[in-house]
């Protein structure tokens, strides 16, 4: 008997790179999409099912909200990019005992300029305008 040889398993994508693009469909969306115009705007590349599951996961997390569209739902993002990236920094803070120790440990990983950059922030979220610091 002849062996066949086995194709190799693709290789995996990496972690949330089919939330990015679903949600970089959103983005980029002019309303909100059902996950046929989703799967379109994606190049047909992904299974409408596969495009399902990740838009109700994507629900359940909070990152996008859903209104009926026939017997389905059309999707759209909650937040923008930075938001989503700023949701989801502020997520694994709250998973952190030590929030002291986490902070300082992401502060001393900061590029100069995104440490000047961060600082403005700080420094401009103490001014609430009204006199008060």
């Amino acid at each position: 008997m002849s062996e066949t040889p086995e194709t190799p398993p693709a290789p995996r994508r990496p972690a949330g790179e089919l939330e990015a693009g679903v949600l970089a469909a959103l983005w980029a969306a002019a309303g909100p999409l059902t996950p046929a115009e989703v799967q379109a705007a994606l190049g047909g590349r992904l299974a409408r099912t596969t495009v399902t599951t990740i838009l109700t996961r994507l629900y359940g997390k909070g990152a996008v909200s859903r209104s009926r569209a026939g017997r389905g739902y059309a999707y759209a993002p909650v937040h923008d990019s930075a938001g989503l990236t700023a949701r989801r920094m502020r997520s694994e803070l709250d998973k952190e005992d030590d929030r002291g120790t986490a902070l300082a440990r992401f502060v001393s990983e900061l590029t100069a300029e995104d440490e000047r950059l961060l600082r403005a922030l700080l420094d401009g979220a103490d001014d609430t305008g009204d006199g008060t610091p």
